[in-house]
């Protein structure tokens, strides 16, 4: 069910209308350059509005990444299809999938200051492991997708990342029997026992702590699918702050093989300006999982363009480039708030803080030239970055 398409009402209304005012006309101003094309012909699932021309991401602003080694990005591939092909299992078809993906270009992109493939393969594993509780259990993606199991699935999961829950036996071996015949569960299991080769015990718990909020994330989502309700767009929004890509940048500094210490980490000031950065991150993949999720049969998709249109009753352009306006804002935030504390830390904060900004800037490129997002070339090769696909920075 989708919500009843008519503009926001009550306290704050006429700044939001402003605000949105303000922002078509910048985006306006600007939509001169080429921009991150997602040629999204048909807006029909996506929001409901009839389009006759393709939609097209606005230039955003942002780092663009800082190294692309491509055999290097092949490398960690090769090690997640061997990882999941053997030690997890695949099924038939998700070698291929997991492969035109490239999950592993996207850590190589991700963590330029690490050239070691087994530990970009840790974080990559990682990686595989979150995305597959979002398709495997959420978003329609498959035949086991179901939101009515996400609590009881969730729980499993984070049994799976805490091995200091463990109940006596019987109870412990009965737990074992469930979790070998789910692959995602196997999935956890597996790359995080292979992370602690490369992360402390604190790094480790920090990653711990980032997925079980996505995980309230992921049972806040499962609400909407039950309830067939569209939540207004201030809830969206904090619903990104926790279902973002957090759990994946925090593990900037084991990747690099450093560790930020835990009072600046846990610092207010570090936090946000961490947290502002993974959600920045997730409105790009808001922008670019536009023609797949449209592809999947699973009802009204839940990203900031489409919730917008629901609140709104915009287009679904001027949804994107509401959508690319939000990151712009965020990402300036971040860019003057990092120079700000790397001044005033340690080493290791200032170190930490690039490898975020870097972190942002291959996300961008990887979501740009995905498999996972754009149609792979008939000779197999990698994806083409259409025109605006290269991220830009204004």
């Amino acid at each position: 069910m989708r919500g009843v398409l008519t503009g926001p009402g009550g306290l704050g209304t006429t700044a939001v209308r402003l605000f949105w005012a303000a922002t078509d006309a910048a985006v306006a101003s600007q939509r001169t350059a080429s921009p991150d094309a997602i040629d999204e012909n048909s807006a029909d699932q996506a929001g409901g509005t009839d389009s006759s021309s393709p939609v097209r991401v606005p230039p955003l602003y942002g780092p663009d990444a800082v190294r692309d080694d491509p055999a290097l990005g092949d490398a960690v591939d090769d090690r997640l299809v061997a990882w999941w092909g053997g030690e997890i299992g695949a099924r038939s078809g998700e070698l291929e999938k997991l492969r035109a993906c490239g999950f592993g270009r996207l850590i190589m992109l991700a963590h330029p200051d690490c050239d070691e493939v087994d530990r970009l393969a840790a974080a990559a594993k990682c990686a595989v492991a979150e995305w597959a509780v979002d398709d495997l259990y959420l978003d329609g993606d498959s035949a086991e997708s179901a939101p009515e199991r996400i609590p009881l699935r969730l729980a499993m999961a984070y049994a799976a990342m805490a091995p200091a829950r463990v109940p006596p036996p019987p109870y412990a071996i009965q737990y074992d029997e469930q979790a070998r015949e789910d692959p995602v569960l196997r999935a956890i299991r597996s790359s995080w026992t292979n992370l602690a080769r490369y992360a402390s015990p604190t790094q480790v718990f920090r990653l711990r702590h980032e997925l079980a909020v996505m995980f309230v994330a992921y049972n806040q989502e499962a609400e909407w699918h039950l309830s067939g309700r569209v939540p207004p767009v201030w809830e969206f929004l904090m619903h990104r702050w926790e279902n973002a890509f957090c759990p994946c940048m925090v593990l900037t500094d084991a990747v690099g093989g450093y560790e930020v210490p835990a009072h600046e980490y846990f610092d207010p000031r570090v936090r946000r300006v961490f947290t502002t950065a993974g959600v920045a991150s997730v409105l790009v993949n808001d922008l670019y999982s536009l023609r797949k999720e449209e592809q999947v049969d699973a009802g009204f998709d839940f990203s900031l363009p489409t919730v917008l249109m629901a609140e709104e009753g915009c287009t679904l352009q001027q949804a994107v480039n509401r959508t690319a306006a939000l990151h712009d804002e965020f990402v300036r935030y971040i860019e003057a708030e990092s120079a700000a504390l790397a001044a005033e830390g340690s080493p290791q904060l200032g170190r930490f803080l690039a490898g975020v900004w870097a972190w942002m800037g291959g996300g961008r490129r990887w979501h740009a030239t995905s498999g996972r997002y754009h149609a792979v070339p008939a000779d197999g090769g990698a994806p083409e970055e259409s025109g605006a696909g290269a991220p830009t920075t204004d």
